[in-house]
């Protein structure tokens, strides 16, 4: 059920918005001005993401089908390595694990598992180069989104608009919250063309800290 071309495709966006409202921000967000030196905004974002070497948090997910007009929440921990080692693994109300090391993926559901090597599918390849972007901290420099920046006090909030088809096919919108203290992700909402959305709240989280390479094991 979990290991769906939808599903992986959402935990890869979800991956990478780290270093790194609803679905129609058209117009300026409440509570958030726009901000308004760009060039500076993006030197200092990859300035400081090219800091963080590590990651290690709990997340809580909320997923929101307008069809059936129920929320399904999950639970469950993430882990980065820089440069290309991640992991999101799902514990509540199911088990699902998530691998990415290089360009080789695992998937693990329940008993069954299942390896993917990301250079084989030209989606994958999308989205793997989309989350390097946002570990060196060049995602606003993308051609792939449209990208419109605004900001309070605590956060800067940044709304990507997919360009390519592909994209498109699966997200309308992504909005990232990202904490001014660290500039690391507090939130990314995923909204999709159907109308359906996904949360997911960063929380406890420890940046630079040591993490074992055996986590990102394959």
């Amino acid at each position: 059920m979990h290991n769906d071309r939808r599903f992986i495709i959402t935990l890869m966006m979800a991956l990478a918005t780290w270093v790194g409202f609803s679905s129609n921000l058209h117009a300026q967000p409440t509570g958030y001005t726009a901000v308004k030196d760009l060039a500076a905004f993006r030197e200092r974002f990859q300035k400081e993401s090219a800091s963080v070497q590590t990651i290690e948090s709990s997340f809580k997910q909320d997923k929101i089908l307008l069809a059936l007009t129920e929320k399904i929440t999950a639970t469950g921990k993430f882990w980065f390595k820089r440069s290309d080692r991640v992991k999101i693994e799902y514990k509540k109300p199911f088990v699902y694990t998530m691998v990415l090391n290089g360009d080789k993926m695992l998937v693990r559901d329940g008993q069954k598992e299942s390896q993917i090597n990301v250079r084989s599918n030209k989606l994958f390849q999308q989205v793997n180069r989309i989350m390097i972007d946002c570990v060196q901290g060049t995602i606003l420099q993308s051609k792939d989104f449209d990208t419109r920046v605004f900001e309070n006090e605590k956060v800067y909030l940044l709304e990507l608009t997919p360009k390519a088809r592909t994209l498109r096919e699966f997200f309308e919108t992504i909005v990232l919250l990202v904490d001014k203290k660290d500039y690391s992700a507090n939130s990314i909402e995923m909204n999709e063309p159907s109308g359906d959305k996904t949360t997911i709240i960063f929380q406890e989280k420890k940046v630079n800290g040591p993490i074992d390479d055996a986590v990102f094991a394959l």
